[in-house]
Protein backbone atom coordinates (compact mmCIF):
# COMPACT_ATOMS: atom_id res chain seq x y z
CA UNK A 1 0.00 0.00 0.00
CA UNK A 2 2.89 2.34 0.76
CA UNK A 3 4.27 1.84 -2.74
CA UNK A 4 0.90 2.57 -4.36
CA UNK A 5 0.37 5.71 -2.29
CA UNK A 6 3.86 7.01 -3.06
CA UNK A 7 3.42 6.23 -6.77
CA UNK A 8 0.17 8.16 -7.24
CA UNK A 9 1.18 10.95 -4.86
CA UNK A 10 4.41 11.60 -6.80
CA UNK A 11 2.58 11.69 -10.13
CA UNK A 12 -0.50 13.73 -9.30
CA UNK A 13 -0.14 15.49 -5.93
CA UNK A 14 3.60 16.28 -5.80
CA UNK A 15 4.04 16.64 -9.56
CA UNK A 16 7.48 18.06 -10.36
CA UNK A 17 6.09 20.67 -12.77
CA UNK A 18 2.69 21.58 -11.36
CA UNK A 19 3.45 21.36 -7.61
CA UNK A 20 7.07 22.52 -7.35
CA UNK A 21 7.58 24.07 -10.84
CA UNK A 22 10.89 22.26 -11.39
CA UNK A 23 12.23 21.60 -14.87
CA UNK A 24 10.29 24.50 -16.39
CA UNK A 25 13.03 25.45 -18.88
CA UNK A 26 12.86 22.13 -20.74
CA UNK A 27 9.10 21.95 -20.15
CA UNK A 28 8.55 25.21 -22.03
CA UNK A 29 11.24 24.85 -24.70
CA UNK A 30 10.66 21.27 -25.88
CA UNK A 31 6.88 21.15 -25.64
CA UNK A 32 6.10 22.58 -29.08
CA UNK A 33 5.70 19.10 -30.61
CA UNK A 34 4.37 15.91 -29.06
CA UNK A 35 7.09 13.78 -30.68
CA UNK A 36 9.96 15.70 -29.07
CA UNK A 37 8.06 15.93 -25.77
CA UNK A 38 7.67 12.14 -25.69
CA UNK A 39 11.37 11.62 -26.35
CA UNK A 40 12.53 14.05 -23.68
CA UNK A 41 9.93 12.76 -21.21
CA UNK A 42 11.10 9.18 -21.68
CA UNK A 43 14.70 10.29 -21.13
CA UNK A 44 13.71 12.09 -17.91
CA UNK A 45 11.85 8.99 -16.66
CA UNK A 46 14.94 6.84 -17.28
CA UNK A 47 17.35 9.28 -15.64
CA UNK A 48 15.16 9.77 -12.56
CA UNK A 49 14.44 6.05 -12.20
CA UNK A 50 18.18 5.29 -12.21
CA UNK A 51 19.70 8.27 -10.38
CA UNK A 52 17.30 8.45 -7.42
CA UNK A 53 18.01 4.86 -6.23
CA UNK A 54 21.75 5.29 -6.90
CA UNK A 55 21.80 8.52 -4.91
CA UNK A 56 19.79 6.78 -2.17
CA UNK A 57 22.58 4.22 -1.88
CA UNK A 58 25.16 7.00 -1.77
CA UNK A 59 23.19 8.80 0.92
CA UNK A 60 22.63 5.69 3.04
CA UNK A 61 26.14 4.21 2.89
CA UNK A 62 28.44 7.20 2.33
CA UNK A 63 26.97 10.66 2.88
CA UNK A 64 24.81 10.83 6.01
CA UNK A 65 26.19 10.90 9.51
CA UNK A 66 27.28 7.45 10.67
CA UNK A 67 26.83 5.98 7.18
CA UNK A 68 30.47 4.83 7.06
CA UNK A 69 30.07 2.61 10.12
CA UNK A 70 30.13 -0.41 7.78
CA UNK A 71 33.85 0.32 7.29
CA UNK A 72 34.50 0.03 11.01
CA UNK A 73 33.63 1.71 14.31
CA UNK A 74 36.36 4.34 13.84
CA UNK A 75 34.42 5.76 10.85
CA UNK A 76 31.05 5.97 12.62
CA UNK A 77 31.45 9.67 13.48
CA UNK A 78 32.16 10.83 9.93
CA UNK A 79 29.55 13.03 8.23
CA UNK A 80 30.05 13.59 4.49
CA UNK A 81 26.72 15.33 3.93
CA UNK A 82 28.50 18.39 2.50
CA UNK A 83 29.38 16.26 -0.55
CA UNK A 84 25.73 15.53 -1.42
CA UNK A 85 25.42 18.03 -4.26
CA UNK A 86 28.73 17.04 -5.85
CA UNK A 87 28.07 13.29 -5.80
CA UNK A 88 24.40 13.63 -6.80
CA UNK A 89 25.27 15.82 -9.80
CA UNK A 90 28.11 13.46 -10.80
CA UNK A 91 25.69 10.51 -10.80
CA UNK A 92 23.13 12.47 -12.81
CA UNK A 93 25.71 13.66 -15.35
CA UNK A 94 26.91 10.08 -15.88
CA UNK A 95 23.39 8.78 -16.56
CA UNK A 96 22.57 11.70 -18.86
CA UNK A 97 25.72 11.03 -20.86
CA UNK A 98 24.64 7.41 -21.21
CA UNK A 99 21.16 8.48 -22.40
CA UNK A 100 22.68 10.91 -24.90
CA UNK A 101 24.90 8.19 -26.39
CA UNK A 102 21.98 5.74 -26.68
CA UNK A 103 19.60 8.30 -28.26
CA UNK A 104 22.24 9.47 -30.74
CA UNK A 105 22.96 5.85 -31.70
CA UNK A 106 19.40 4.56 -32.15
CA UNK A 107 17.39 7.70 -32.99
CA UNK A 108 19.46 10.43 -34.68
CA UNK A 109 16.34 12.36 -35.68
CA UNK A 110 15.17 12.60 -32.07
CA UNK A 111 18.70 13.52 -31.00
CA UNK A 112 18.75 16.39 -33.51
CA UNK A 113 15.26 17.60 -32.57
CA UNK A 114 16.06 17.66 -28.85
CA UNK A 115 19.26 19.56 -29.56
CA UNK A 116 20.97 21.15 -26.58
CA UNK A 117 18.16 20.22 -24.18
CA UNK A 118 19.17 16.55 -24.05
CA UNK A 119 22.59 17.17 -22.43
CA UNK A 120 20.97 19.91 -20.35
CA UNK A 121 19.02 17.20 -18.49
CA UNK A 122 22.17 16.99 -16.35
CA UNK A 123 21.42 20.44 -14.96
CA UNK A 124 17.64 20.06 -15.05
CA UNK A 125 16.46 21.09 -11.59
CA UNK A 126 13.73 18.41 -11.69
CA UNK A 127 16.38 15.66 -11.86
CA UNK A 128 18.41 17.03 -8.97
CA UNK A 129 15.20 17.89 -7.11
CA UNK A 130 14.13 14.23 -7.22
CA UNK A 131 17.30 13.15 -5.39
CA UNK A 132 17.14 16.03 -2.89
CA UNK A 133 13.46 15.38 -2.13
CA UNK A 134 14.31 11.70 -1.65
CA UNK A 135 16.99 12.70 0.84
CA UNK A 136 14.85 15.24 2.73
CA UNK A 137 11.84 12.91 2.98
CA UNK A 138 13.93 10.05 4.38
CA UNK A 139 12.79 7.42 1.89
CA UNK A 140 13.14 4.20 3.86
CA UNK A 141 14.10 1.53 1.31
CA UNK A 142 15.76 1.18 -2.08
CA UNK A 143 12.48 -0.05 -3.57
CA UNK A 144 10.66 3.07 -2.41
CA UNK A 145 13.49 5.21 -3.80
CA UNK A 146 13.13 3.53 -7.21
CA UNK A 147 9.35 3.95 -6.98
CA UNK A 148 9.73 7.64 -6.19
CA UNK A 149 12.18 8.25 -9.03
CA UNK A 150 10.05 6.38 -11.57
CA UNK A 151 6.77 8.02 -10.53
CA UNK A 152 8.33 11.50 -10.42
CA UNK A 153 9.60 10.96 -13.96
CA UNK A 154 6.18 9.78 -15.10
CA UNK A 155 4.62 12.88 -13.55
CA UNK A 156 7.03 15.14 -15.45
CA UNK A 157 6.40 13.13 -18.62
CA UNK A 158 2.62 13.57 -18.32
CA UNK A 159 3.05 17.30 -17.74
CA UNK A 160 5.18 17.94 -20.82
CA UNK A 161 3.06 15.57 -22.95
CA UNK A 162 -0.15 17.35 -21.96
CA UNK A 163 1.18 20.84 -22.65
CA UNK A 164 2.70 19.70 -25.97
CA UNK A 165 -0.63 18.27 -27.13
CA UNK A 166 -2.43 21.48 -26.11
CA UNK A 167 0.16 23.70 -27.82
CA UNK A 168 -0.18 21.75 -31.06
CA UNK A 169 -3.96 22.28 -31.02
CA UNK A 170 -3.87 25.87 -29.82
CA UNK A 171 -1.66 26.80 -32.75
CA UNK A 172 -4.79 26.83 -34.90
CA UNK A 173 -6.89 28.72 -32.33
CA UNK A 174 -7.67 32.41 -32.32
CA UNK A 175 -5.46 33.43 -29.38
CA UNK A 176 -5.21 37.19 -28.68
CA UNK A 177 -1.95 38.56 -30.08
CA UNK A 178 -0.44 39.66 -26.72
CA UNK A 179 -0.91 36.14 -25.29
CA UNK A 180 0.49 34.12 -28.18
CA UNK A 181 3.52 31.97 -27.44
CA UNK A 182 4.70 31.74 -23.85
CA UNK A 183 1.87 33.91 -22.52
CA UNK A 184 -0.93 31.45 -23.22
CA UNK A 185 1.41 28.57 -22.28
CA UNK A 186 1.93 30.00 -18.80
CA UNK A 187 -1.81 30.53 -18.38
CA UNK A 188 -2.58 26.94 -19.41
CA UNK A 189 0.18 25.66 -17.11
CA UNK A 190 -1.33 27.57 -14.19
CA UNK A 191 -4.78 26.15 -14.88
CA UNK A 192 -3.37 22.63 -15.16
CA UNK A 193 -1.52 23.13 -11.86
CA UNK A 194 -4.81 24.11 -10.17
CA UNK A 195 -6.40 20.99 -11.60
CA UNK A 196 -3.60 18.76 -10.30
CA UNK A 197 -3.92 20.37 -6.85
CA UNK A 198 -7.39 18.86 -6.59
CA UNK A 199 -5.80 15.40 -6.48
CA UNK A 200 -4.56 16.26 -2.99
CA UNK A 201 -8.02 15.34 -1.72
CA UNK A 202 -7.21 11.69 -2.43
CA UNK A 203 -4.89 11.70 0.59
CA UNK A 204 -7.33 13.30 3.03
CA UNK A 205 -10.70 12.01 1.85
CA UNK A 206 -10.40 8.76 3.77
CA UNK A 207 -9.52 10.52 7.02
CA UNK A 208 -12.64 12.68 7.10
CA UNK A 209 -15.14 9.84 7.13
CA UNK A 210 -14.30 8.53 10.64
CA UNK A 211 -14.41 12.07 11.99
CA UNK A 212 -17.86 12.62 10.52
CA UNK A 213 -19.03 9.30 11.92
CA UNK A 214 -17.65 10.24 15.33
CA UNK A 215 -19.41 13.61 15.17
CA UNK A 216 -22.68 11.96 14.22
CA UNK A 217 -22.38 9.50 17.10
CA UNK A 218 -21.61 12.32 19.54
CA UNK A 219 -24.67 14.27 18.40
CA UNK A 220 -26.89 11.22 18.77
CA UNK A 221 -25.53 10.56 22.26
CA UNK A 222 -26.17 14.20 23.20
CA UNK A 223 -29.75 13.96 21.97
CA UNK A 224 -30.27 10.77 24.01
CA UNK A 225 -28.88 12.47 27.12
CA UNK A 226 -31.15 15.50 26.60
CA UNK A 227 -34.17 13.21 26.19
CA UNK A 228 -33.33 11.34 29.39
CA UNK A 229 -32.93 14.60 31.31
CA UNK A 230 -36.27 15.87 29.99
CA UNK A 231 -37.94 12.60 31.00
CA UNK A 232 -36.49 12.83 34.50
CA UNK A 233 -37.67 16.45 34.86
CA UNK A 234 -41.21 15.50 33.77
CA UNK A 235 -41.21 12.65 36.28
CA UNK A 236 -40.11 14.99 39.06
CA UNK A 237 -42.83 17.51 38.17
CA UNK A 238 -45.45 14.75 38.14
CA UNK A 239 -44.32 13.54 41.59
CA UNK A 240 -44.48 17.05 43.05
CA UNK A 241 -47.95 17.62 41.57
CA UNK A 242 -49.24 14.40 43.07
Amino acid sequence: MEHVELFFKSIFVDNMVFATFLGMCSYLAVSKKVSTAVGLGAAVIFVLAVTVPLNWLLDQYILREGALSWLGPEYADYDLGFLSFILFIATIATMVQLVEIVVEKFSPSLYNSLGIFLPLIAVNCAILGGSLFMQSRDIATLGLAFNYGLSSGIGWFLAILAIAAIREKIRYSNVPAPLRGLGITFIITGLMAIGFMSFGGMLTGGDDAPKKEETKTAVEQKEINNTMETTEEVAEVSTITE
